[in-house]
């Protein structure tokens, strides 16, 4: 393997999308047979790929409407250059139609970066690729913690902090950076002493920066997930669990500092 190469993130996830060249594939395969916990993080990514492929293969296999079938638009192109007054007032027509349909479908759709509803998705499908996993649902334990938390900050581009749920008889047990829809995440997990485990996935908002919190369920794994000054937080766990709520507004008390114990602007969790 080329020393001078080192394998970088974007590359692995190139790796799951199949967009290498042979050489560098076969380099990538060599070093993930070498590293077993990198190559339990690719496979983490693979599951989320197969999940999303999953939840669109519906839209995929939708039929391509007629009015894009391309001998329907020349022959539609060339009806319009024979009759030029008709596209005058075909192109009048669509831009009254336009408008009055861009006023009444203003905030009707979710701009493609998506939103709380995007967030919440994607901590459910990380929690249910890493939560189950018995031996190792963590990359890097809570002893690491101050390593992590400045690895993901610095990934996200913005400082990050982890909440102490102690109190409430969850230990914090570590956590890894995770590949969403939207780019890098951090994902901390917590257990209690029954070996219920909870996680909070966290990463910058394009959009819905400053969101009250909501409540959701999907696949057997329920959640909140709010934004706060532009990042987003998902409190998940299994749907069985119960005082998830309690927890959420613990989380979102010590993020904003409310008590003192964890400030969002500090790059430090207080564990």
């Amino acid at each position: 393997m080329n020393e001078h190469r080192p394998i970088q993130e974007e590359e692995l996830l190139a790796y799951v999308d199949h967009a290498l060249d042979t050489t560098r594939l076969r380099e990538i395969e060599a070093y993930l047979q070498q590293h077993p916990d990198v190559a339990t993080r690719v496979e983490g990514y693979m599951a989320q790929r197969d999940q999303l492929r999953a939840a669109l293969a519906p839209i995929a296999d939708e039929p391509v409407p007629p009015e894009l079938n391309l001998r329907h638009m020349l022959t539609a192109r060339r009806a319009r250059a024979s009759h030029p007054w008709r596209l005058a007032a075909s192109v009048f027509v669509a831009m009254c139609l336009g408008g009055i349909g861009g006023w009444m479908g203003r905030g009707a759709t979710e701009p493609p970066t998506g939103g709380i509803a995007a967030l919440a998705r994607e901590a459910t499908a990380s929690f249910q690729v890493f939560a189950a996993d018995p031996i190792r649902p963590v990359e890097m334990g809570a002893a690491d913690s101050n390593d992590l938390v400045n690895w993901v900050s610095s990934r996200l581009r913005r400082p990050i902090a982890v909440p102490d749920l102690g109190k409430a008889g969850y230990r914090y047990i570590g956590g890894r950076l995770v590949a969403t829809e939207h780019g890098p995440a951090g994902l901390f997990m917590y257990e209690d002493g029954h070996g219920t485990r909870l996680a909070m996935l966290v990463r910058p908002m394009a959009i819905e920066g400053d969101t009250p919190m909501k409540a959701h369920v999907q696949a057997g794994v329920a959640g909140y997930s709010w934004a706060n000054q532009g990042l987003g937080y998902s409190l998940v766990a299994s749907a069985s669990t119960s005082g998830l709520h309690p927890l959420a507004d613990e989380m979102r008390r010590q993020i904003n500092g409310r008590d003192g114990s964890v400030d969002a602007g500090s790059k430090h969790p207080s564990l």
